[in-house]
C-alpha cells in the first residue's frame, strides 16, 4: 500500500496544429494508491481527459508526452511503444469511456462485444466465455442479462449501453479503471446503483479508480481524494471533503458554487438554518407567481404497439391518466427515470405524437383538433430545445442561418429584419455577434446549446420545452445556461416544461414539479414540497440518488459569496 500504483511525475503533453504547438497539460504530479477512489475535476479542455489518455498511450493525434514520467506499479510507461500499451490496457487499466452512443459497434451484438475485450486479454478459457459474459452484465447491473447478451446497441437505452462498457471495463479485473464522466449520460437512480457496484468493486478487487468528471458532487461523494485541473494544470489537491468545505483556489470556487447538487445542498442547507438569502435560494423563487394557466393537461394516455419475445402483438402503455397545469412565467420540471414516459408526453405536448386519450390544451383549446393552419401557428408560440447541441444544429448551416430558419419559414419579417432579430437573438444569450459568420462545429457545446435557445426565441414564443436540455453541459456552462433560462423567463415571462432526469438541477430551476414512473404520475407539488416532505418512496429515492446532495460544503464566506 506504500508503493503508488499509478505515479505521474510533472507531466507535459502537447498537441502540435498548424498554428504551432499547444500545451494541454503543464506539469501534472498525482499519485494513485491500490484500492484508492481518485477523481479529477474540471470543465471542458482542462486537460482532464488528456492526462488520463497519456496514462492508457491513447492521446488523440498529435499529442505527445513531452515531459515528466508516468510510472505504473513502478514502471516508467511514458515511451512504451503499441505493443507495450496492448499488454497494459484492458489487462492492467481498464476504461470506462463516455459516450455509450459513440463506443460501441452498432453492428455487433453486446455479448460478442464483452467476449472481444475477454479474448483480447486472454481472461479465461474459451468454453467458459459465454458464461463470463452473461457474468458480467449481471454484475454491471443488467436484469435478464442472457437474453441482453444477444442483442444489439439500437436494443439498448443509453444507460443499459454505459452498463456494457462498465462489464467491458472490467472484463479482465485491472488494478487501475479510469471512468470518463462514467455516468453523464444517466438517471440519478442508474447512477447510482452504477456508483455503488463500482464501489463495491473496489472494495472486493482491490481495483482502484480514476473518475474523470465535471460533476463535483459525484466527485466529493465517490472519491476520496480530489484533484481540480484548469487550463491544463492542477489548481487544487486534497481529500474530496476538505476541498468542499474550504476551498482555496478561485477557481474551485466558482465550480463549488455553480455544481447542482451542491447548489441543491446550499439550499437544503439554507432552508434548515432559516436563511432566505438571494444567493442561496433558486432564481426562480421570487416573489408570488401568477396562477395563469397556459398549458392544460388532463387524463393523458398512450399506447404503442410493440411486438413480444415471439412476436406476438403487444400494446405498450407509454403514458397511463397524466394530468398537470403548466402556469404562466413558470417552471414545471417533468421529472422520472429513462422510460418513464416524460419525452412522450413533451411529444404530444408539443403535437409531435398523437395521444391515444386524453386532452391537451393550450390557453384554453384543444390542441387535438386544429387544423393545418392553427397548428402552423401554434408551433411560433411554443418552441423546443433538445438534449444534444451537437445533433440539433444543422451543421452545414451557418449560426446565422440555423437562427434565422424559423423566421423564414414563418414567413416574419424582410432579409434586413431578419438580421437584425438574429442579431438581438444573439444578444440576448450573451453571445458575440460576430458568431452569425460561424458553423456549429466551431463552437463548444455551452455556445452551441446557446444557439439552440437563441434559435428557440426567434418566434417570439410563450412556452419553452426544455428536454433534457443542460445535462449534456459542463457545470460551470450549465450554471451560465441555468442564469440565462431564469434571466429570460424574468424579462419574457416565458413558461418551461422542463424534461429531466436531473433533480439537482429541478431543485435550482422549478416552480412545480411532476413526478413519473413507468407512465405514470406518482408524485406533483411545488418544489419545495416534493422536496422537503416527499410522500412517495420512488421520490425519495430518487432525490436521495442526486450525487452531492447530502455533503456538507463551505458557508457562503469560504466560496467567496459572502460579498
Amino acid at each position: 500500500m506504500n508503493q503508488p500504483l499509478l505515479e505521474m511525475q510533472d507531466v507535459k503533453i502537447s498537441f502540435t496544429t498548424s498554428t504551432g504547438v499547444v500545451e494541454a497539460v503543464r506539469g501534472v504530479d498525482l499519485s494513485i494508491y491500490p484500492g484508492q477512489s481518485v477523481a479529477i475535476v474540471g470543465e471542458s479542455g482542462s486537460g482532464k481527459s488528456t492526462t488520463a489518455m497519456a496514462i492508457l498511450g491513447l492521446l488523440p493525434g498529435t499529442g505527445r508526452v513531452t515531459g515528466g514520467r508516468i510510472l505504473f506499479e513502478g514502471q516508467d510507461i511514458t515511451h512504451f511503444n503499441d505493443k507495450q500499451f496492448e499488454a497494459l490496457r484492458g489487462n492492467k487499466i481498464g476504461l470506462v469511456p463516455q459516450d455509450p452512443m459513440s463506443n460501441l459497434n452498432p453492428v455487433w451484438r453486446i455479448g460478442t462485444q464483452i467476449d472481444e475485450s475477454l479474448r483480447a486479454n486472454h481472461v479465461v478459457k474459451g468454453s467458459e466465455h459465454h458464461h463470463r459474459v452473461v457474468e458480467l452484465l449481471e454484475e454491471a447491473g443488467l436484469p435478464d442479462a442472457e437474453r441482453r447478451a444477444k442483442q444489439y446497441p439500437h436494443e439498448f437505452s443509453g444507460g443499459m449501453r454505459q452498463r456494457a462498457l462498465i462489464a467491458m471495463g472490467l472484463a479482465a479485473r485491472p488494478k487501475l479503471l479510469i471512468a470518463d464522466e462514467p455516468t453523464s449520460a444517466l438517471d440519478v437512480t442508474v447512477q447510482k446503483t452504477i456508483l455503488d457496484h463500482l464501489d463495491t468493486l473496489t472494495a472486493e478487487l482491490g481495483n482502484a479508480v480514476l473518475f474523470i468528471t465535471h460533476d463535483l458532487g459525484l466527485a466529493a461523494e465517490r472519491a476520496e481524494h480530489l484533484i481540480v485541473m484548469h487550463r491544463g494544470r492542477i489548481v487544487e489537491s486534497g481529500p474530496s471533503r476538505e476541498v468542499l468545505r474550504d476551498p482555496q483556489h478561485p477557481y474551485t470556487r466558482r465550480l463549488v458554487t455553480a455544481a447542482p447538487s451542491l447548489a441543491s445542498s446550499r439550499i437544503r442547507a439554507a432552508r434548515e438554518a432559516g436563511l432566505e438569502s438571494a444567493e442561496l435560494v433558486a432564481a426562480t423563487a421570487d416573489g408570488e407567481k401568477p396562477q395563469e394557466t397556459v398549458i392544460s393537461v388532463k387524463n393523458l394516455c398512450k399506447e404503442f404497439d410493440i411486438r413480444g419475445q415471439r412476436g406476438e402483438k403487444k400494446v405498450l402503455k407509454a403514458v397511463d391518466d397524466v394530468s398537470f397545469d403548466l402556469h404562466r412565467g413558470t417552471t414545471l420540471a417533468l421529472v422520472g427515470e429513462s422510460g418513464s414516459g416524460k419525452s412522450t408526453v413533451a411529444n404530444m405536448v408539443l403535437n409531435l405524437l398523437e395521444p391515444t386519450s386524453g386532452t391537451i390544451a393550450y390557453e384554453g383549446q384543444d390542441t387535438s383538433n386544429l387544423s393545418r393552419k392553427q397548428l402552423f401557428d401554434l408551433r411560433r408560440k411554443m418552441q423546443v430545445v433538445f438534449q444534444n447541441p451537437y445533433g440539433s444544429l444543422d451543421p452545414m448551416y451557418s449560426i446565422f442561418k440555423c437562427i434565422e430558419e424559423p423566421l423564414a419559414l414563418h414567413r416574419v419579417g424582410s432579409r434586413k429584419e431578419r438580421e437584425q432579430r438574429v442579431a438581438e437573438l444573439l444578444d440576448m444569450v450573451s453571445m458575440p455577434r460576430s458568431a452569425m459568420r460561424r458553423y456549429p462545429n466551431e463552437l463548444s457545446g455551452g455556445q452551441r446549446q446557446r444557439i439552440a435557445i437563441a434559435r428557440a426565441l426567434a418566434l417570439k414564443p410563450d412556452v419553452l420545452v426544455l428536454d433534457e436540455a443542460v445535462s449534456a453541459l459542463d457545470v460551470l456552462v450549465q450554471n451560465q445556461i441555468i442564469q440565462l433560462l431564469a434571466q429570460l423567463q424574468r424579462d419574457l415571462e416565458l413558461s418551461y416544461l422542463f424534461i429531466t432526469h436531473d433533480l439537482a438541477v429541478v431543485r435550482q430551476t422549478a416552480d412545480d414539479i411532476v413526478v413519473m414512473k413507468k407512465g405514470q404520475v406518482v408524485e406533483q407539488g411545488t418544489s419545495d414540497e416534493v422536496f422537503e416532505n416527499p410522500q412517495q418512496d420512488y421520490t425519495k429515492n430518487l432525490i436521495n440518488s442526486v450525487p452531492g446532495l447530502h455533503i456538507e460544503i463551505g458557508t457562503g464566506e469560504n466560496l467567496g459569496l459572502a460579498e
